[in-house]
């Protein structure tokens, strides 16, 4: 059991500090009302520099049975470009004035992409 768990730090070594550093940076951010947006970009590179993002992927995978299909759902490059089309739409309706509009636009692209995942594990079980 000791040398299961050193050696999954020994591999996770710099996503396990990528994800505490996301943390901190998270915490201290909106306790101190720093700017979403460079909150987020701030996280974006950290994640992404430190393979925060995809040892999340990894851990997701090694859940048992729906773990692997799930990974396999995140990393589609149609969910990302669904996903970035959505964004960009956003931005250009902001701009125009649709605030409202754009919340709840963005609220139904999250629960395509949810059921999107969720249909495609079904479909994969069944």
């Amino acid at each position: 059991m000791r040398h299961r768990a050193r050696q999954f730090f020994s591999n996770y070594r710099n996503a396990l500090i990528a994800w505490g550093i996301i943390t901190v940076l998270v915490v201290v951010g909106l306790q101190f009302g720093i700017d979403r947006t460079l909150l987020g970009f701030v996280v974006i590179l950290v994640g992404i520099l430190g393979e925060g993002f995809a040892a999340l992927l990894a851990w997701i995978g090694l859940i048992p049975l729906i773990g692997p299909i799930v990974a396999k759902v995140l990393a589609l490059p149609f969910f990302w470009l669904l996903n970035g089309i959505g964004y960009l739409a956003s931005i250009v309706a902001i701009r125009r004035g649709y605030s409202k509009e754009v919340l709840n636009y963005r609220i139904l692209t999250v629960v395509l992409l949810i059921g999107l995942t969720i249909g495609y594990v079904l479909g994969k079980l069944v």
